[in-house]
Parts: structure tokens; sequence; C-alpha cells
């Protein structure tokens, strides 16, 4: 077995750094930035996240919140009120319009 060589100091600062980052911009990925004005106009009637949760008699203001909504409901009043197939694709849409 190869010993690891051990890590610099500044090496180890940068992979904080990077990694602390990483969590920020996770952190920032609230559904109401997501699921903007913009994005749920371009995709469905509604323009706000919100409106659109509470047509489907949902309540959800996190995404631990959302995790707790049964995904065959989810899937159909999205399917029902959005241009998207179910709730993966929407979230993968607006996660790709988040990034650019």
């Amino acid at each position: 077995m190869r010993k690891k060589k051990p890590m610099s100091f500044e090496d180890l600062l940068k992979e904080l750094q990077d990694q602390k980052a990483a969590e920020g911009s996770a952190a920032e990925r609230s559904l109401e930035k997501l699921f903007n004005e913009r994005f749920m106009s371009e995709h469905s009637g509604f323009t706000s996240f919100q409106a659109f949760l509470e047509k489907g008699n949902f309540q959800a203001w996190s995404e631990e919140d959302m995790n707790h909504i049964p995904e065959e409901l989810l899937n159909r009043h999205v399917a029902r009120e959005t241009k998207f197939e179910d709730w993966p694709s929407m979230l993968a849409s607006a996660n790709q319009a988040f990034d650019q």
C-alpha cells in the first residue's frame, strides 16, 4: 500500500473553500428561486410556485415539504397544470434554467 502524501495547507484551504462554495450554491436553490415568476409563467398558467401548489391543494415551503407530497399526486398535478410530463422533468428543467 502506498502512503498518502500529506495535504499542504494551501491545498486543504482550497478544498474547504470549494466545499463551502458548493454548499452555498445548493442552499441558494430555494423553491422560490428555482420556480421563479419567469419560469412558472413560461411553463404554466401560474406566476408563482405557491399558486401552482395551492391549486393542487398542496402546502410546501421547502424541499423537505415537497418530499412529503405523494409522488403520484404531484406528477398528475404537474402533467395537468404545466407543460411538463411529471415532477422530475419539471424539477430538472428548473435546475437547468437556474444554472444558465
